[in-house]
């Protein structure tokens, strides 16, 4: 053996070792390329909750209303503020005493001010104003918690779905393949001559609908797809995958029970209690108009004939003030009492719709524990009703195998097969 031929020798061996680790190693990539693609439901709502528009949405506006108080909150103390001011007279000022022009100022005149403004009383507004910002930090939490549980529903409806839409295309599917069967069968009978041409138009036309009735359920998962990608913020196409849930177990519920924990943990019963609360803010806002207005005024100026307003020939450069500042209108046409009866009127109607929400989520909790008892009930019967009609399908297919019975006996049951079993996922996922 040559050195050449030993070099290729080896080079072969070497690859007939080394491929089966690499195969391997392919195929375990591709398994867990595979499981990342592959949502359960827990991790499906987890994805939704951290990139859902909705919920950021509602984290946004919460940051906000924090902000809103911080705000109200910096009205309880002083402001401050200056200003700045350069004037030029055409002729200097003057004014004449015993016929002699006496120079009173300067042609060039800079001031400038810095002032503090306290407020002492305000009729209870900016307390009033402070309250009602902290209840609406507390509003949108309740509109982030809502945000939440929507999305988390919406997660759970679009991937219960998916499920029942490929166990749809799954009924499809194989109600295809049957038709192909009964078909081939039909077309053997007709060219032997033991069936007329119709019985085989009736199984093509049967198989035809049965073809497009498909196309549509597998247009439908497509569509169940999507719906989740939009809800985990995805990519519309994207071939999502998700894990498939073969057994709930059913629990126990009471009424009563039920009722009264929505009516205590619904967050849009608390973000209305809460609205009422500020709506008693409201009034008293309101009412804070009949008051008057005091605060605290300090002030520091400067006049001067150059930019630092340093230097004044004709008067003192500097001054400084304190003052109390009253204020208070007394007299508005009515408009401080009609704000009030406003906002009275706008209390007993936010009463009014939480009595109303509380009687709709009531009304909601009952409907849904009803259609949960009657999808306990039934989906036992339609279990034993698929068992049924797939026994039917295969004494009638093999009659007609036998030339018993007819086609049309064959696509009625096959017909009843694909009901029963579109029924039993139905309520599967009811459960």
């Amino acid at each position: 053996m040559n050195r050449f031929t030993k070099i290729i020798f080896t080079v072969w061996v070497t690859f007939l070792l080394l491929s089966p680790l690499a195969l391997a190693e392919s195929n375990a990539a591709s398994g867990m390329a595979q499981r990342e693609l592959t949502l359960t439901l827990d991790k499906a709502i987890k994805t939704a909750l951290a990139n859902n528009t909705l919920i950021r949405e509602a984290i946004e506006k919460q940051k906000a209303a924090v902000e809103e108080k911080n705000s109200a909150k910096a009205n309880f103390f002083p402001k401050a503020s200056a200003s700045y001011s350069y004037t030029n007279l055409k002729e200097k000022p003057y004014t004449v005493f015993s016929g002699n022009e006496i120079p009173m100022g300067n042609k060039d005149n800079y001031h400038w001010d810095v002032s503090l403004v306290q407020p002492i009383f305000t009729g209870f507004a900016l307390s009033t104003i402070h309250e009602m910002a902290k209840l609406g930090v507390d509003l949108r939490g309740m509109e982030k918690k809502r945000a939440i549980l929507d999305v988390t529903r919406q997660v759970k409806v679009a991937y219960f779905n998916i499920l029942l839409a490929k166990k749809f295309f799954t009924v499809a599917d194989e109600a295809v393949k049957n038709l192909e069967s009964h078909v081939r069968d039909a077309q053997h009978f007709y060219d032997q001559g033991m069936i007329p041409h119709n019985d085989l138009l009736k199984s093509k036309v049967a198989l035809a609908n049965a073809v497009q009735d498909r196309a549509r359920v597998e247009t439908k998962v497509d569509m169940a797809v999507s719906s989740l990608n939009a809800l985990l913020r995805l990519d519309l196409n994207k071939k999502t995958e998700v894990e498939d849930i073969s057994h709930i177990t059913p629990l126990s519920y009471d009424l009563k029970d039920l009722t009264g924990e929505a009516v205590r943990s619904r967050p849009e019963l608390h973000a209305l209690q809460i609205a009422l609360q500020n709506a008693d803010n409201a009034v008293r806002l309101a009412k804070s108009s009949y008051y008057p207005e005091v605060s605290l005024v300090g002030n520091y100026e400067q006049k001067g004939d150059n930019p630092g307003a340093d230097n004044n020939d004709y008067g003192n450069r500097y001054n400084a003030s304190a003052t109390v500042q009253a204020r208070w209108k007394f007299f508005e046409w009515g408009k401080t009492k009609a704000d009030v009866k406003k906002y009275l009127h706008e209390k007993k109607a936010l009463a009014e719709k939480l009595k109303g929400a509380k009687d709709s989520i009531g009304l909601e909790v009952k409907d849904a524990f009803l259609n949960l008892q009657v999808s306990g009930k039934n989906i036992r019967t339609a279990e034993e009703s698929r068992g049924q009609a797939k026994e039917n399908y295969r004494i009638t297919n093999l009659q007609y195998q036998q030339q018993i019975t007819t086609s049309t006996e064959v696509l009625d049951a096959r017909t009843f097969l694909s009901q029963a079993e579109t029924n039993y996922y139905g309520h599967c996922t009811d459960i």
